[in-house]
């Protein structure tokens, strides 16, 4: 088996494989591998370029390469070792005798979890006030997949307790069950009244 036959294995394989990783949106270290594999995929489609003489396919792949390298830069090195000072912080204030700090940035794609530790739904995102900083919901998105089929519901801030890398919500599931579904393009400006 020649290179070029092995690059055209290679390269779709890598490139669907990347492309997951980094869609799944799961930190900066998998994004950061995302990219590598995705590298790994841009110079496999740069031999199958060359062995089948496109040019358009040779010099897409070498910018992608080039984007490629920005991005293992960024979720391995820069991103993560922000995510790390960050992780840093939160630790060290559990341990002092200091208000609990949590990475507001890192709160979005969060594990959401009912007080049995059975996972409900994601964190999707943040609504913080912006005289004070003060967190006042965090939206989940419970069921579906990927989104399809999913649920938004807004959760207050003060209902939710952080355990590792998950958020706990100190809820009943019957009153998690009754909190009004949010509309994806129309949050509202605080979180609705909310029931034990």
């Amino acid at each position: 088996m020649m290179l070029n036959d092995i690059a055209a294995y290679i390269a779709p394989a890598a490139t669907m494989i990347a492309a997951c990783m980094t869609a799944a949106n799961l930190g900066p270290r998998l994004t950061g591998w995302g990219f590598a594999v995705f590298t790994v995929g841009s110079l496999a489609w740069s031999v199958v370029a060359i062995a089948s003489g496109q040019q358009n396919l040779l010099l897409t792949n070498a910018f992608l390469t080039v984007v490629n390298a920005v991005g293992i830069w960024r979720g391995l090195g820069r991103i993560a070792r922000f995510d790390d000072g960050a992780k840093a912080a939160e630790e060290k204030s559990v341990r002092a005798d200091t208000p609990t700090l949590v990475n507001v940035g890192a709160i979005e794609g969060r594990t959401i979890v009912d007080q049995g530790g059975k996972k409900i739904g994601n964190a999707v995102g943040v609504m913080a006030a912006a005289d004070s900083g003060t967190i006042a919901y965090v939206v989940a998105g419970l069921g579906g997949i990927g989104g399809i089929g999913e649920r938004l519901v807004a959760l207050p801030w003060t209902r939710l307790d952080r355990h590792h890398d998950n958020l706990v919500v100190q809820m009943q599931s019957a009153a998690i069950a009754a909190l009004p579904n949010l509309d994806p393009s129309n949050w509202p400006a605080r979180p609705h009244h909310f029931g034990r």
